[in-house]
């Protein structure tokens, strides 16, 4: 924890440019993709494939973040380049995750129809086997995810694109492109289906056989398909129920509340797939909340329930700190910080504790010198800058914290 990719320091602001990728480091990892590029055949070669192609994308999102123009297009036409060459060589032209990974690349640039075209002609020549093939799971879930997120409302979303696509996953036969129509008797058919793969992997989890546990990303990918398509077709309750019905069934006893330790094998198998559900059932509240109404506390009370079970996770905790940011009151969200800190060594819940009250302290100076400028208040906010340093000794007194150079750097740039 605290520590970044060679090559890309953290991205505190620092007056008009964020730090970013420094070019000795990303000529190192260029020269090191391509040496062992070489070295590297069958699966190992397509893994190594699937890393570089993420790292080029985490590199589109940097720039997209940033919101610099020119670097973007420039590294979109690098990044473009690299997937058209991994995706010539004959190994990986049958490898879905690519096929993915480079529609997801078009997609971020903004290229929504060349993205479609990638999307389809890799469902269309996946051949059959729906909801079975996880690959095909998968990558029909994002496409699916990507759609749903340029629409504006919930209207007419039953002929949605997107329902296309997860209707003909449940449909287990060959992929047909979009037409502009959804048969109403298909989206019947398809709800049956889904219900019936859900409750059996679920079944399965639930029964004592060791060898019948399945595979957990694919568990994710099934139960998010199901939820999506629930959502567009019923609503939000109807997908909220599926959640809670996966998450009910995948939630284990803690380790040593169990008599046999040699019985809990799988534990974290099903604790990743119940991260990775928390994770879609909140990024599925956010959604719902920015295109309709909806009451907050379904989203607090998900987040609160997924972060004291994974405290590690930083998308679960971005999400928390987007729902406070909505309330006036400060000391609910303090009193669960403070809970969760105690409770693990994670150093995560200690830096968003921070990262909270220094966006609360810049949203007050910001209040403070509305239309004066660089003037400062005649009332100076020390509460929360003492309320700030108490943190950072206490982060940076815990054992992981002592070691994080991330921390540190943070302490020393907040007391400059």
């Amino acid at each position: 924890s605290g520590f970044n990719s060679i090559g890309h320091m953290d991205t505190m602001l620092r007056k008009r440019y964020h730090i970013g990728h420094y070019k000795e480091g990303e000529e190192f990892i260029q020269n090191v993709f391509q040496v062992l590029f070489l070295l590297f055949s069958g699966k190992e070669k397509y893994n190594l494939s699937v890393c570089w192609l993420q790292y080029e994308i985490s590199k589109v999102i940097h720039c997209l973040q940033t919101k610099r123009k020119k670097k973007l297009k420039v590294q979109g036409k690098k990044s473009k380049k690299l997937a058209k060459n991994l995706l010539k060589a004959p190994d990986n032209r049958n490898h879905l995750s690519l096929w993915k990974l480079y529609a997801y690349l078009e997609w971020l640039l903004g290229n929504f129809d060349d993205a479609r075209k990638v999307f389809d002609t890799a469902l269309s020549t996946a051949g059959t086997g729906g909801m079975k093939n996880p690959q095909l799971c998968s990558l029909s879930l994002l496409y699916a995810q990507l759609e749903v997120e340029l629409l504006e409302s919930l209207e007419g979303a039953v002929m949605s694109r997107a329902v296309h696509i997860l209707t003909k996953l449940a449909e287990n036969g060959p992929y047909v492109p979009y037409s502009g129509q959804v048969v109403s008797v298909n989206i019947l058919k398809a709800r049956k289906t889904y219900d019936h793969e859900v409750q059996d992997y679920l079944n399965k989890i639930s029964s004592a056989n060791q060898d019948q546990v399945c595979d957990s990303n694919q568990l994710v990918n099934l139960v998010g398909c199901y939820a999506l398509f629930q959502y567009l077709t019923v609503g939000i309750d109807a997908a909220v129920l599926i959640y809670a019905r996966a998450s009910e069934k995948l939630e284990v006893p803690e380790p040593k509340k169990c008599d046999n330790p040699g019985e809990n094998l799988d534990v974290p198998n099903f604790a990743t797939a119940l991260e990775d559900l928390s994770v879609l059932h909140t990024n599925l509240l956010r959604f719902h909340m920015k295109i309709g109404v909806y009451p907050l506390n379904p989203l607090r009370e998900v987040l609160t329930v997924a972060l004291k079970r994974h405290p590690r996770n930083q998308a679960l905790w971005r999400s928390y700190i987007h729902v406070q940011r909505k309330s006036h009151s400060a000391s609910k969200a303090r009193r669960f910080f403070d809970g969760v800190t105690r409770s693990t060594h994670s150093l995560e819940p200690w830096l968003f504790a921070i990262r909270a009250e220094q966006m609360r302290k810049t949203l007050i100076e910001t209040v403070q010198r509305a239309d004066v400028g660089e003037v400062h208040a005649t009332i100076p906010e020390t509460g929360l800058t003492n309320r700030i340093i108490a943190l950072f000794e206490h982060a940076v007194q815990s054992e992981n914290g002592t070691h994080c150079p991330l921390l540190w750097r943070m302490y020393l740039h907040f007391l400059v």
